[in-house]
């Protein structure tokens, strides 16, 4: 018998900040104290170098799972959590304050079905299971407005190809975005990697949907004026 090999680590270039000017004492002992127990196992390079993937049934006792990309404050993935209690969630999110805020919320939540990787999704993509996850969350997502910087954007390739792999068939990805020229965009490039737009009329995307709550990112953009645009896919 042959040692597997472990996959060699790609570059990733990342793009955006990590953490603010800095953290309340507050938030910092949410850090300290709570991040460990709601981390899904072992995803970063250094804990899992083998790439092993997640047991999801263990980890959520056979709950169907669900993502959420770039969680922001938590608000969103909060509120899934607690109508969802039959549902495992797993938000992803770089920006240390914002998982700070998470973990506040969780504090006087009574969701106890989240789990939280405080970094790149990428690198939780490469240890979920094929076809493991039944909705994905894509919402107010850094617009990387300059058009040289559109590449940053996730509706790209380099994301959407994983996010497909990960997703059940049948499984709904949805977009929120206040940014026009990110609507086109993501009509254009998610189409591409095996989802299908479910929009029948403008009601569809105008309209946020039935379970929706509005962010702290949604309601600043409502006050400067911009308009919300609420994008549904289903994978093939």
């Amino acid at each position: 018998m042959t040692d597997r090999i472990a996959p060699e680590r790609p570059h990733r270039n990342f793009y955006g900040r990590l953490k603010g000017k800095h953290l309340k004492a507050s938030q910092q002992a949410y850090l300290e104290e709570d991040l460990a127990h709601y981390a899904p196992g072992a995803v970063n390079w250094a804990s899992n170098p083998e790439r092993t993937p997640l047991d999801l049934d263990a980890i959520f006792d056979r709950r169907e799972v669900w993502l959420e990309i770039g969680f922001g404050g938590g608000e969103h993935l909060v509120h899934q959590a607690a109508r969802n209690p039959d549902v495992g969630l797993i938000g992803a999110e770089p920006y240390i304050n914002g998982v700070a805020k998470l973990l506040g919320l969780l504090r006087d939540a009574t969701a106890n079905n989240i789990r939280i990787h405080p970094g790149d999704v990428r690198d939780l993509f490469d240890v979920l299971p094929p076809a493991s996850i039944g909705r994905a969350f894509l919402l107010y997502p850094d617009p990387w407005p300059k058009a040289r910087h559109h590449r940053r954007r996730f509706v790209t390739a380099e994301h959407l190809e994983p996010l497909a792999r990960v997703l059940k068939s049948g499984a709904i990805f949805r977009v929120a975005t206040d940014i026009p020229d990110y609507v086109r965009q993501t009509l254009a490039e998610v189409p591409q990697h095996g989802f299908t737009w479910l929009a029948e009329g403008p009601t569809d995307w105008r309209e946020p949907w039935d379970d929706w709550t509005r962010t702290r990112y949604e309601a600043k953009a409502i006050r400067e004026g911009r308009v919300p645009h609420y994008l549904t896919f289903r994978r093939d």
